[in-house]
């Protein structure tokens, strides 16, 4: 894997979890953060997926590493939503 396509797959990480960070409504974290979601909700997705033998609707292939879209915003939403349950509210 060349360093562009490490980048690649970076960026789509980041926005599969800012994406799964906007539709469970959650703000706390960066750019960093967002990465780190789309990893962990590709892979809870993942498991997901394999559990229920469902398929990848959306794979995004980049540098032979098949990253899988869909199951990373799934996965990423129910990881956040999980934190925000647990964490609880901001008191102001």
């Amino acid at each position: 894997m060349t360093l562009i396509q490490l980048v690649l797959l970076l960026v789509v990480a980041g926005v599969c979890g800012s994406v799964a960070r906007a539709l469970v409504g959650s703000s706390r974290g960066g750019c960093l953060v967002s990465i780190v979601l789309g990893f962990i909700g590709a892979y809870l997705g993942g498991l997901l997926a394999s559990h229920f033998k469902l398929p990848e609707p959306l794979p995004l292939t980049i540098g032979g590493t098949s990253f899988p879209v869909m199951w990373s915003i799934i996965g990423a939403s129910l990881f956040v939503a999980a934190l925000t349950l647990l964490a609880g509210r901001k008191r102001l």
